[in-house]
């Protein structure tokens, strides 16, 4: 039994009627090219081999009374594979389209939270021969990268498959905790909670401190923290290091507003390879091209339907804080940072500076902010509190009365350089399905497999009725600036 963080427990709380939790993906194998031709079959017999490695499929929640703390992942004494693994087939043709429109039926539905939080669906009929793969898994149990590292348990990076690790003993799921039990634990968390506020409060004031550009505020929290005159920086000296905070509040755009139940999904791959000739080209990083990809699209997108905004756009930019000796993948950890798209500038090559300029400034104020600072803050929010919180703003729909802490989000997931297999059936590509809330109707995100950049493009439905469009553009935007550094 472990209990949820609070960043985990976020991802539950942030559910309303018309905004979800889960996150997904579209996974495509090519049974023409190998393997046995039955590809729900090889994937219910991998489940089957390698549930003993996979805890993250056989927990659900058990929910503390009251929701007077976070909930707790337990045992599934009554795991259904049959429920949980699924297969349906497409009409004729068979098409991109007909594909993108069943992913957004099945992901614009909530997960049954008595189960263990997961599905997956095997979408055969597409024209080219291909069998799509989708998983739909919630946000409080897995992040991007642990996301990656699940699948990788499941496929193998041979044809020919590997040698397994089995399990010492049959699985034998844990006894569940009572509501009793579950109430004297959060009784117990109750009464240490006071200390770790206080440690949660002396570390905000230090990363306060470190931000500031106030040399008496930095001055006051070195005198009130025994130990923080250093961290804090105190002394205006000349040459000392300041950091540039954020100042500037994203505009409206049509997708910043509350959303529907209804999503659209498009996607669009890319090659890596070129994004990496632009790279080097320019002297920017693959991620910085990602984000010039999308503000590329973002800008056309929007002018073409006479929308764009006279400031830039903001994006979202979530950021793994995983060392590697975490020990387990059942957990997010992550942060973000915000990034101007400089969707206000018209030339290719000086939007990309700047968004490179934009990149590094954010990346210096992430790294000076704590890493698990905002886990820790999470920690002390109740779920009841949160859900309430989370229903009322639906409710009033206040995303349609204020302005967006940012317009949307925008993540880069990098995965496997080497190919995957199902059985012998190898993987062709990996689009990411990801989450819209409300004030942030649209989301893209990529994920590297191989060569590829394959771009997933989720959206409210009403707020984004044409996101194919947006999904061409994304295409163009990256010829734009092979186009541009062949010239330089």
């Amino acid at each position: 039994m472990k209990q949820l963080s609070g960043i985990d427990a976020a991802f539950l709380g942030m559910e309303t009627a018309t905004q979800f939790g889960h996150v997904s993906s579209v996974v495509f194998v090519d049974p023409t090219a190998g393997g046995t031709g039955n590809v729900y079959r090889d994937l219910r017999a991998a489940f089957e081999e390698r549930l003993h490695l996979l805890g993250v499929y056989r927990r659900k929640l058990a929910e503390v009374p009251l929701g007077l703390d976070h909930p707790y992942w337990v045992d599934d004494p009554d795991l259904d594979l049959n429920y949980h693994l699924r297969e349906i087939g497409l009409p004729r043709p068979g098409n991109e389209r007909q594909l993108a429109e069943q992913v957004a039926r099945i992901t614009a539905r909530p997960l049954d939270r008595s189960r263990p939080l997961w599905e997956w669906y095997v979408i055969s009929g597409l024209e080219d021969g291909q069998v799509a793969i989708l998983t739909k898994i919630h946000h409080a149990t897995i992040d991007g990268v642990s996301g990656v590292e699940l699948l990788q348990i499941l496929f193998d990076t041979e044809a020919g498959g590997r040698d397994l690790e089995r399990p010492a003993e049959q699985l034998r799921p844990a006894r569940p905790p009572t509501p009793p039990e579950l109430l004297a634990r959060t009784m117990f968390v109750y009464a240490t909670r006071p200390r770790k506020a206080l440690q949660l409060q002396i570390r905000l004031l230090r990363t306060a401190a470190t931000l500031s550009r106030n040399p008496a505020f930095r001055g006051a929290v070195g005198a009130m923290v025994p130990g923080l005159r250093r961290l804090a920086r105190v002394g205006g000296e000349a040459g000392e290091e300041r950091l540039e905070l954020p100042n500037r509040v994203a505009p409206r755009t049509p997708f910043n507003r509350a959303v529907t139940p209804h999503r659209r999904f498009a996607y669009k791959t890319l090659r890596l390879s070129h994004a990496q000739t632009v790279k080097r080209a320019l002297g920017v990083t693959v991620n910085d091209v990602v984000m010039a990809i999308c503000g590329a699209a973002l800008r056309r997108y929007l002018l073409d339907r006479d929308t764009l905004p006279p400031e830039s756009l903001v994006a979202m930019v979530p950021v793994s804080v995983r060392t590697g000796g975490e020990g387990e993948l059942g957990s997010n950890r992550v942060t973000g940072m915000l990034c101007a798209l400089h969707t206000d500038v018209a030339d290719p090559v000086a939007r990309l500076r700047a968004i490179h300029e934009s990149m590094a400034s954010a990346k210096e104020l992430q790294r000076a902010v704590p890493a698990d600072i905002l886990s820790d803050i999470t920690q002390f929010a109740p779920p009841a509190l949160v859900a309430r919180a989370a229903r009322l703003s639906s409710g009033v729909r206040l995303a349609d009365r204020l302005n967006p802490p940012f317009n949307l989000t925008i993540s880069n997931v990098p995965g496997p350089r080497q190919p995957l297999y199902l059985a012998g059936t190898p993987m062709t590509h990996f689009y990411p399905v990801s989450v819209v809330a409300d004030g942030q109707g649209l989301n893209m995100t990529v994920q590297s497999y191989l060569d590829n950049l394959d771009f997933g493009l989720v959206s409210c439905r009403e707020l984004v009725p044409d996101l194919w469009d947006l999904a061409g553009h994304v295409g163009d935007a990256l010829d734009e600036l092979v186009e541009a550094a062949a010239q330089l």
